[in-house]
């Protein structure tokens, strides 16, 4: 009797199947993408007397992509997944950022640099926090299943 089993659909299966237990989830993601730009501005600040103007550009430039999806997807989202509130909070944090940066842009210098390091490093430990989700208890009443 021959085999029915599809190879490639197995293989499709077997690569989805590790795509998903070794790719960061969307939240590890873009803390990880912050704290890079974390980690170039650093060194900028490390090196800021060999720095070239295009160099720092391109590290700002980076850091203003980063908050330009966050923006974008703050803005965009109306799908209830979250409050009005939160994504008013950041769009108004990439606003903030995107002046901030022409600030430096304008006038560089090194220790400007550092409300952005500390905004992208506390906006990352966040996204790393995993929320709390809610606990499923038996009632002795009913015995049944509820959310706490």
């Amino acid at each position: 009797m021959p085999n029915n089993k599809n190879p490639y659909a197995s293989a499709a299966g077997t690569y989805d199947k590790n795509a998903q237990q070794n790719t960061p989830d969307q939240r590890e993601m873009e803390a990880r993408v912050l704290l890079k730009a974390v980690k170039t501005f650093q060194e900028i600040q490390k090196h800021w007397d060999t720095i070239t103007a295009e160099e720092l550009d391109d590290a700002l430039k980076f850091n203003r992509q980063i908050w330009m999806m966050f923006v974008d997807t703050a803005v965009e989202d109306n799908s209830g997944d979250r409050p009005l509130a939160l994504r008013n909070n950041i769009a108004n944090l990439g606003v903030y950022i995107f002046n901030h940066t022409l600030e430096i842009l304008g006038n560089p210098k090194p220790e400007k640099l550092n409300i952005l390091i500390d905004i992208n490093r506390e906006i990352a430990a966040g996204l790393m926090t995993r929320p709390a989700t809610p606990k499923k208890e038996l009632t002795p009443e009913s015995g049944t299943s509820t959310s706490a």
